[in-house]
């Protein structure tokens, strides 16, 4: 039996006595993914991006565990609920339009010793300052330097699109704003380089844009980490007492970490490992977050339709962003329907000896958006369901 097929038997009997569709983690593969994660970053402690877990059990977990410190989160509110939940260093990955929120921090002592708000533009300031309806507490600042590799004198751009502030001076200028600004502090600065953690360098069956990939982003490294460093000295000089640097991503981790100017790096999806994080060449996880769907159909010979499976990815469109059948091996999509919104139909050899109300176990291509669709995961440890709790949705929490 391969290992492939051992773990398709362990989650068909952990989870027999519940029905599908449903969601497991698999906390042996979790836990092992973590101290991964810890591996690769050297001493420097991870924070970890609660986007990609997207539930409250988990985020305490992988916390309680040596190498984490602090939660990266993806909205205002959500940041706030963590906090309230217990969670003391909430740094949010991303400028808010959140006035209502915005009026809740900056009038509780707790919430604004615990949240670290992202801005990379004074007019984000003049929202806050406008949205504080009395409340008087300083708000903690993180800078985002873009972090995009621009050649050909900027003509031609690698890396997302999110910080106007490209250069060590632009940050520098920024800073000096925060600083002169009256309810604010600069406490750190963050610098996500996607275009190295997010994008994998080993494309199956694509050696060619693989090798590209790999150029691009021994290039991009080169050139960010030389300019982090300035970035860091330029904002030290206006603040001395910056307590954080953040950078990486589950797919750079070792590299970030190992740049002198960075303090500490972020990491979620390599917690699940899904899909898209599987064509790395600078590491390897194991597949921790899984779904079920039921067979409820036999159309024909080499054909079973499974209940639901539509769950696309967030992203540019593509056969990447849907989710893969994954246990048994060897099924596929019918190209002329994919991933359907409440069945989908599956091909392949292995589907003859699938039954009614057998289960199809998919992997989805992110790892925390899958969160969106279930209320529960089912924790598997070893051959058995140990827990059960509830996701953000699950909370009745749908911050995005």
């Amino acid at each position: 039996m391969t290992a492939r097929a051992s773990d398709r038997a362990r989650y068909d009997r952990a989870t027999a006595h519940l029905d599908a569709p449903l969601a497991i983690v698999d906390l042996d593969a979790f836990d092992a993914n973590a101290d991964d994660l810890v591996r690769r970053a050297g001493g420097k402690p991870v924070r970890v991006a609660s986007k990609s877990v997207r539930c409250r059990a988990l985020l305490e977990r992988v916390l309680a565990r040596g190498g984490f410190a602090g939660v990266m989160s993806f909205t205002l509110a959500e940041s706030l609920w963590l906090a309230r939940s217990g969670f003391d260093d909430v740094l949010l990955a991303y400028p808010s339009a959140d006035r209502a929120r915005y009026a809740e921090l900056t009038a509780d002592p707790k919430l604004a010793a615990a949240v670290t708000v992202m801005v990379d533009d004074p007019a984000q300031l003049d929202l806050i300052d406008a949205a504080r309806a009395g409340g008087t507490e300083i708000v903690r600042v993180c800078l985002e330097l873009d972090t995009s590799l621009k050649l050909l004198g900027g003509r031609v751009r690698v890396g997302a699109r999110r910080s106007p502030l490209h250069s060590p001076a632009r940050l520098a200028e920024v800073a000096r704003a925060v600083a002169r600004r009256p309810g604010f502090r600069v406490v750190g600065i963050m610098a996500y380089e996607g275009h190295v953690a997010g994008v994998g360098d080993a494309v199956a069956g694509r050696p060619l844009r693989s090798r590209a990939v790999r150029l691009m982003q021994a290039a991009a490294r080169r050139e960010l980490a030389e300019r982090r460093a300035a970035a860091v000295r330029a904002v030290r000089a206006v603040v001395p007492d910056l307590e954080f640097v953040n950078g990486g991503g589950t797919g750079s981790v070792q590299h970030t970490a190992a740049e002198d100017a960075v303090t500490e790096v972020a990491a979620g999806s390599g917690l699940y490992v899904p899909r898209l994080f599987d064509h790395y060449t600078s590491f390897t996880g194991r597949p921790a977050a899984l779904f079920a769907q039921p067979v409820v159909r036999r159309p024909g010979v080499g054909v079973v339709t499974v209940l639901g499976g539509g769950y696309p990815a967030s992203g540019a469109p593509g056969a990447d962003r849907l989710p893969v059948p994954y246990l048994p091996e060897g099924l596929r999509y019918d190209p002329q329907e994919g991933a359907g919104e409440v069945q989908t139909p599956l091909l392949g050899s292995p589907a003859d000896d699938l039954l009614i109300g057998d289960r199809v176990w998919f992997r989805h291509a992110k790892a925390g958006e899958l969160c969106e669709r279930f209320d529960v995961l089912h924790l598997v440890e070893g051959g058995a369901v140990t827990a059960t709790v509830p996701t953000y949705r699950g909370e009745g929490r749908t911050f995005l």
